[in-house]
């Protein structure tokens, strides 16, 4: 066994690694399912550098030639269709599908040809280079795009420059007269040693992005309130301190408003836990519908929520609560359980923690409890108009099931 050999053997093991990380991701994280279709890829993979393999061992040139072409076609446009599925994108069927076809015309097309011309080697690589820069348009596409993303592309558009270098290496140094001899070649050694390469840093960047997706999913799971599907406390913390410094960052405005709905343990008590649980989800929900994109929403804690607003004064916070709790008070009419809620508004200090802030808009909520429930208090805004108490019982006809919407 040469060298082109041994690194055949090395690729062929480092794509069976790769290949058993991504299912094993998969099957131990339900979020990842789709890192499968990675597995599949690198399995597929594997058929190119087997088919070089086997060449010095079994006499089945033709075969052995075809497995080596297809496979490394085939496994190139599935990882272009793989990312996009992982990505929840729709692959570009079509086009994957033409190149597909095109390469295998192109092979069919200088089957028999001599080995050693430009023209063969370019309309040999090509559908390859074609199908790597494919590659490079999924992974470009993506929404959600950062480094990672942006090296993974690099890659796959160096592995598309480095196929079309080949032709040249090929007529330069020779590329055996068959497929046999073309493992004992020096172009081989340099063309499986490159290609290894770069598919090895492919695979290692394409496994932090998996693994990246996976950390991020379990860290939103694990921040995320399962009855309001809101941030929980934790989750709003980190995200609110990350806005806080931001904003201190680019000396813009912050404000908060907190909200607590009003008479909740009566409702619990006379309806039930499962009532209960309804108000929070329909709460949860509202909040998310009249929040700001950029505001960080939160469940805090029992009955009390907090929206942190980015580039907002305490007036404009106070305009939103009072949006809010209007739609509450108006949700609450009907036959279904009646939560109003009471807020309070700050806005923040410089150099004030995301602590004294929400202490400070807890204050206001307190007062606005004090005052008769169903109102926003908002200290920061001198002539806000402070809202009194609606004509709304704390709750009214019930049914068990009940939502506020």
């Amino acid at each position: 066994m040469g060298s082109a050999g041994i690194i055949l053997a090395v690729n062929i093991a480092v794509a069976s690694m790769f290949a058993a990380s991504y299912v094993i991701v998969a099957l131990t994280n339900r979020s990842q399912r789709a890192a499968l279709w990675f597995g599949a890829t690198y399995v597929i993979g594997i058929i190119s550098p087997v088919g070089d393999f086997l060449s010095v061992f079994v006499d089945a040139p033709r075969l052995l030639e075809w497995m080596s072409y297809a496979g490394f076609l085939t496994a190139t446009l599935s990882m272009s269709a793989s990312f996009a599925i992982f990505h929840g994108q729709r692959p570009a069927w079509r086009r994957i599908g033409a190149i597909f076809v095109g390469g295998l015309i192109s092979r069919v097309w200088i089957w028999g040809l001599p080995n050693d011309t430009l023209a063969y080697n370019f309309a040999y690589q090509i559908p390859l280079a074609l199908a790597s820069l494919q590659a490079v348009r999924s992974v470009l596409r993506v929404g959600e795009r950062n480094a990672f993303h942006v090296a993974l592309a690099t890659i796959f558009g160096a592995i598309a420059a480095s196929l079309m270098l080949k032709p040249f290496l090929a007529v330069r140094y020779g590329s055996g007269a068959n497929l046999q001899d073309y493992s004992r070649t020096s172009y081989a050694l340099m063309s499986q040693a490159s290609t290894g390469f770069l598919l090895l840093a492919a695979g290692i960047v394409l496994l932090l992005i998996v693994a990246q997706r996976a950390i991020s999913v379990t860290q939103h799971e694990s921040e995320t309130d399962t009855l309001s599907g809101l941030a929980n406390r934790r989750g709003f913390d980190r995200q609110a301190q990350e806005l806080c410094a931001r904003a201190a960052r680019r000396g813009q405005p912050v404000a908060v408003a907190v909200f607590d709905l009003d008479h909740f343990k009566q409702i619990n008590d006379s309806y039930g836990h499962q009532t209960g649980d309804a108000v929070i989800a329909s709460f949860g929900k509202l909040l998310r519908a009249n929040a700001p994109p950029q505001a960080v929403v939160g469940r805090l804690g029992g009955e009390e929520f907090a929206m942190l607003i980015p580039e907002a004064t305490a007036r404009h916070a106070h305009q939103r609560a009072e949006r809010i709790r209007l739609a509450a008070q108006s949700a609450s009419r009907g036959d279904v359980v009646a939560a109003t809620v009471s807020g309070g508004v700050a806005q923040r200090s410089a150099g004030e923690t995301l602590a004294e802030l929400l202490r400070r808009a807890d204050q206001a909520l307190y007062k606005a409890k004090s005052d008769g429930r169903d109102r926003i208090c908002a200290p920061d805004v001198a002539d806000a108009t402070q809202d009194s108490a609606s004509n709304v019982l704390p709750f009214a006809r019930a049914r068990q099931t009940a939502t506020l919407s």
